[in-house]
């Protein structure tokens, strides 16, 4: 009888039960058969060959040796108390030692019987010994059927209470020696037979219980496709009809205000980068749908200044234009940035933050509805509902993974007609994350720096020289210049000997006499933060001691030093966005990155990547093999959760693009989605809607 799977409670495998069920509920997500069935191993370990002890050594990575058990014997006491087994393959023996569950061991293990022992080998006075090998009866283990062992990950709360790899591998065999049927196929043949993809039920057997690479290979290329192909083929079917319904504002014309600017206001001319995705935005806005466009730049790219030209566009054709910022003090610099650059022009920007009270923030609300202010700048204060435009056409969101879909979708509804959208990042995303985690999202890219842009010079110091740092500070302090000092921490931990902000700043101060240094951490009142931050944006402060508040959006062309103290704390897109503070202005600027000598293999390759580009999209590429997608920043707040069983964005980027190669052929060939032949497709697409994510508010 063929089992609804995705509905059948894991209790009722045999085996299992309702004190194991909990725990596999609580610890690994595993609810359903179908549940265990996705719950992949993480690596598979060929037991087909038996050593002979004579061959072993330390080096070795795993092993199994058949003989049986000489003798036992138990030392120490309380924590130390540990079981040696002298065990015997007829010729030579080794030492198999258990520090926990020797009490099992002692009470179903005997001397003198046949058993296969697997593990990793090590050296201890001379002689080989295994620390906590699996140990299975001769007659018990075929060894022709276990060729490939599974591993899955096991988190150290299932492992106290008694459940391990082996037990997972023991509920999947019996899983599938309860289906006595094949599971039912999730893609359609033709799709099969065009990329000679491993049918579902036998992709999903072999997943586990490989009888060869070759077979775990083709299984882990089948589902991991899978997995991406209905990922694109969701967001893209979600585009193509966001596309056919949504009409837009259609701004015809390139008008007297973007023109006046653009001949007599332009601060520097543009780069071919920045004129390049101003046509593309204007080719979206002329077409009569809503653009809605993301706008990819590294630090000081000019995309600020392209937000604002694009801004003017909308004016000139009738309609009010907004910009939503994460932080009061990235909206206030907004504003002085247009206003300055606008100069005397008849564009009415205002501000509106937490801050904008009283008859200030009433004329603003006033404005808004009568059409009188063209460009409004703010935070989240913009979305609440007393916030009424009279002719929004356009909104920009900067920063926008600090947005969640709700926050974004409200601006949505300002106007009958939806604005025009175009959403910011400074935060390089590498391409195959872009099409999955802005799938439905037309992408512009500015690739150049504006001219006399000086690249920012990395160095790599370790902190058992701070004098030499202190005098690089000193130097540019007294050449004029401002500095940053980033620390990881806000105040020092037990477990963590990191430096700290509040430790910092009175260093700082100490060594700096002659200086004045300011503070400002997450932690401090929105007015003291603000009001330490004018202080070094004035440049009444000459250092500025921080925690990663500083990350974005703070312009101070006048700081050309960033030292950052523990670097080996930070991940490699906050070092560059950290980074991306100074080499604001003209001068030569430096990013000081400071750790201690002992560095991991990985973290020696962050600082080294550091040192040698700067940039943001080789840098984000780098950090996406380094450290997975989901640690990402941004992709929490981005509407989804990269709930992916086995494919891996880092590493599968060509398996990205076949997929959503793929998922286009199938929209293009069946637009109606009503082909008999993609009948399975479509039912699955809504199961996985139903049961796992919803793509439809990505943008």
């Amino acid at each position: 009888m063929t089992r609804d799977l995705k509905h059948t409670d894991i209790t009722y495998l045999p085996g299992i039960g309702p004190a194991r069920a909990k725990i596999l509920r609580e610890e690994l997500n595993i609810n359903t058969w179908h549940d265990l069935l996705y719950y992949f191993p993480y690596k598979h370990i060929d037991r087909s060959r038996l050593y002979s002890i004579s061959e072993l050594s330390a080096d070795m990575p795993f092993v199994q040796v058949k003989g049986q058990f000489l003798s036992f014997e138990e030392s120490g006491v309380g924590r130390k108390r540990h079981l040696t087994g002298h065990f015997t393959d007829g010729h030579m023996v080794m030492d198999l030692v258990w520090f926990n569950g020797i009490k099992y061991i002692t009470k179903n293990i005997h001397l003198h019987r046949d058993y296969i022992v697997f593990g990793r080998p090590s050296e201890f006075n001379g002689r080989i010994s295994i620390s906590h090998p699996d140990v299975d009866s001769a007659d018990s283990l075929v060894l022709s059927k276990m060729s490939m062992q599974p591993y899955y990950t096991i988190p150290e709360k299932m492992k106290k209470r008694g459940l391990n790899s082996r037990s997972l591998e023991h509920f999947t065999s019996t899983l599938f020696l309860q289906l006595d049927f094949s599971i039912p196929e999730t893609l359609p043949e033709y799709i099969l037979q065009r990329l000679h993809l491993m049918p579902l039920d036998q992709a999903l057997r072999c997943i586990h219980y490989p009888a060869t690479a070759d077979e775990l290979s083709r299984a882990t290329f089948r589902l991991k496709f899978e997995e991406l192909f209905y990922i694109q083929l969701s967001i893209l079917r979600y585009t193509r009809e966001r596309q056919r319904q949504s009409q837009g504002h259609v701004f015809a014309r390139v008008g007297e205000i973007f023109n006046t600017f653009f001949h007599q206001n332009l601060p520097f001319p543009l780069t071919g980068a920045q004129k390049r995705v101003i046509r593309e935005m204007r080719q979206d806005m002329g077409s009569g749908k809503q653009m809605n466009r993301l706008l990819q730049g590294d630090v000081g790219s000019g995309k600020t200044l392209v937000a604002l030209m694009i801004m003017l566009i909308g004016i000139d054709n009738g309609f009010q234009t907004c910009i939503m910022a994460p932080t009061e003090i990235l909206a206030e610099q907004h504003v002085e940035t247009f206003r300055s650059m606008l100069g005397n022009m008849d564009v009415r920007v205002e501000l509106l933050t937490g801050i904008v009270k009283g008859k200030k923030r009433k004329s603003v609300l006033e404005g808004l509805k009568t059409g009188q202010v063209n460009i409004l700048v703010g935070t989240h204060a913009i979305i609440e509902d007393n916030v009424s435009f009279y002719n929004l056409g356009l909104v920009v969101i900067d920063e926008q993974h600090r947005f969640g879909v709700a926050q974004r979708a409200k601006l949505w509804e300002k106007n009958i007609v939806p604005p025009h959208v175009l959403v910011m990042t400074a935060t390089p995303i590498p391409r195959t994350l872009a099409m999955t985690l802005y799938g439905d999202l037309d992408v512009s890219v500015i690739d150049e720096l504006p001219p006399g842009r000086k690249p920012v010079k990395t160095i790599h110091m370790y902190d058992n020289n701070p004098d030499l740092i202190h005098q690089g500070i000193y130097q540019q302090i007294q050449e004029g210049r401002q500095v940053y000092v980033v620390y990881p921490l806000i105040k020092e931990s037990e477990h963590l000997s990191y430096k700290n902000v509040e430790e910092g700043f009175v260093h700082m101060q100490k060594v700096f006499p002659m200086f004045k240094v300011g503070m400002v951490h997450g932690q401090m009142k929105s007015a003291d933060k603000e009001a330490e931050m004018q202080k070094f944006i004035l440049g009444e402060t000459q250092i500025l001691v921080a925690t990663t508040v500083i990350e974005v959006g703070v312009n101070v062309p006048n700081a050309s030093v960033m030292v950052i103290q523990n670097a080996e704390r930070f991940g490699l897109s906050q070092l560059h966005q950290l980074r991306g503070r100074v080499g604001r202005g003209a001068d030569q600027s430096f990013c000081v990155l400071v750790t201690n000598y002992e560095l991991s293999k990985e973290t020696r390759k962050r600082i080294q990547i550091m040192t040698e580009t700067n940039d943001g999209f080789e840098i984000a590429e780098a950090d996406l093999k380094l450290r997975g997608p989901g640690d990402l920043e941004g992709t929490q707040q981005s509407g989804i959760a990269f709930d992916l069983h086995i494919a891996n964005l880092a590493r599968d980027g060509q398996l990205v693009q076949l997929a959503r190669d793929t998922a286009n052929y199938v929209l293009d060939n069946d637009p109606e989605q009503n082909q008999p032949q993609n009948a399975v497709l479509w039912q699955q697409l809504r199961e996985l809607h139903e049961h796992e994510f919803d793509w439809s508010m990505i943008s």
